[in-house]
């Protein structure tokens, strides 16, 4: 399915709101969707960030947008401190467009836009505005692969990488996990597009990627099986045309969930034994994390410096 962008632009509207696959239809003028959000646009943080694969952050940083809301709401949420639609300050496309300019300016690698299928309408017109006024690095679409194939469509020409999670193929995990059994048959089909959009992986003369598609694997405690299941997947239908990133970093949340394995961290063994599968059906393009990731806290705690509004990340290690 193909569109002009004034047509998809008519079509995705937050007034009968479909920008996800929940398609809640809610007005986000009147009341907040089934992403947590209104109508006006919020950045939770807008930074450089050095702790993406190699290839996205390098020694320049990826230049990260971390946006309010989520239609996904994981039980295991690694950013429950703003999925839930409220943190961070508003924006316009136009003041978007000008965080794009300085994450630039401070000689980021790419535009890093994380969970931003919520307010894809206004990205796509801050994307817009900020290459008429001089923007030049790739631009980055990091979701969670649950995306429709019109958002997708809307950002043909916008986005120059995709780094999408393949989070689960079986859909009665998906509807423990993240309350979306169609989890896996949507986010194949966004992948898909995402490929089709993307085309073959390319790099600069310093390694950066400019062009292609990075598939995320977490693995999550207790369901290594599942994990290997899905970088199968990937290999199977995707060969060396995208790169597999194979995550050792979940973190348990404080609050006790209603599966006992999440609420432990990964062990050494079971995300060896998944590596050990990537390695054993020839996986090539890919990535693991080494050494104490999987001991680290990869839950960021975003929150407003109220005497200057300024947005303060940290993260614990």
């Amino acid at each position: 399915m193909t569109g002009s962008v004034p047509d998809l632009m008519q079509e995705l509207t937050m007034r009968q709101c479909n920008l996800c696959p929940r398609g809640c239809g809610v007005d986000r003028s009147a009341r907040k969707g089934i992403c947590g959000c209104g109508d006006t646009m919020r950045v939770a943080r807008a930074a450089l960030h050095m702790w993406e694969e190699p290839c996205l952050s390098g020694e320049r940083g990826s230049g990260a947008v971390f946006f309010a809301g989520c239609p996904l709401h994981c039980i295991f949420c690694q950013n429950a401190a703003i999925s839930g639609g409220d943190a961070g300050r508003a924006y316009t496309s136009a003041e978007l467009a000008q965080e794009f300019l300085r994450l630039q300016g401070e000689g980021a690698a790419n535009i890093n836009l994380v969970t931003a299928g919520q307010w894809a309408t206004g990205v796509h017109e801050a994307i817009g505005l900020a290459r008429e006024q001089g923007l030049r690095i790739p631009t980055l679409w990091n979701s969670s692969g649950y995306e429709t194939l019109e958002t997708l469509e809307l950002l043909r020409g916008d986005i120059d990488i995709f780094l999408p999670d393949l989070k689960y193929l079986s859909a009665d995990l998906a509807a423990k996990f993240s309350h979306a059994a169609d989890y896996p048959e949507v986010a194949k089909r966004a992948i898909a597009r995402m490929a089709e959009i993307a085309g073959e992986p390319a790099f600069d003369a310093d390694g950066y990627m400019t062009r292609g598609v990075i598939v995320r694997v977490l693995v999550l405690p207790g369901h290594r099986d599942e994990a290997c299941d899905v970088i199968s997947y990937l290999h199977e239908t995707y060969g060396d045309r995208i790169y597999i990133s194979i995550l050792n970093q979940y973190t348990p949340p404080a609050k006790q969930l209603p599966y006992s394995e999440l609420n432990r961290r990964l062990t050494r063994y079971e995300y060896d034994r998944v590596v050990e599968h990537a390695r054993g059906i020839s996986v090539e393009n890919g990535f693991i994390q080494v050494g104490k990731t999987a001991s680290e806290s990869f839950i960021p705690e975003f929150h407003t410096d109220l005497e200057s509004d300024s947005l303060v990340f940290s993260e614990d290690s």
